[in-house]
């Protein structure tokens, strides 16, 4: 299999209509989407030679998302802005080429803006999960 191209890996917002059309977050340049599955420990004295055991199906899954790129004061840029400043969780899309999208709701958990005097401005985003994602595959 050949390799994915990085900026393939692609944060969507949806525009909040009926319709739900997502909107990519303008100016990316790095796309970082961790899913965890923490498990619950089954171990016991029975457990062979005191191995651990997890018990399946059990526990809580995650997902967290980081973005970071140059600040655009794009369409997107607003949504998100308007989504963090009134608390809102929204549909969003992860892409992730080779496997697929990754839709649902999420939570702006922290969103930054930045800058320095001889660069560009400069905007970060960190998303968690606020229910279940579902895995779809994309064509």
């Amino acid at each position: 299999m050949a390799g994915q191209k990085g900026r393939d890996v692609l944060i969507k917002v949806s525009d909040g209509t009926d319709s739900e059309t997502f909107v990519t977050l303008a100016g990316i340049r790095s796309s970082d989407i961790e899913l965890n599955a923490q498990g619950v420990d089954g171990t016991s004295a029975d457990s062979t030679n005191g191995w651990r055991e997890i018990i399946a199906g059990a526990g809580v899954k995650s997902a967290r998302v980081r973005g970071k790129g140059v600040f655009k004061d794009a369409e997107s840029d607003q949504r998100m802005q308007s989504i963090f400043f009134a608390g809102q969780v929204v549909t969003w899309q992860l892409v992730i080429p080779g496997l697929g999208a990754l839709t649902g709701p999420l939570h702006i958990r922290e969103l930054k803006w930045g800058g320095v005097f001889d660069g560009e401005a400069s905007f970060s985003v960190d998303l968690e999960s606020a229910g279940a994602l579902v895995l779809e595959a994309i064509s």
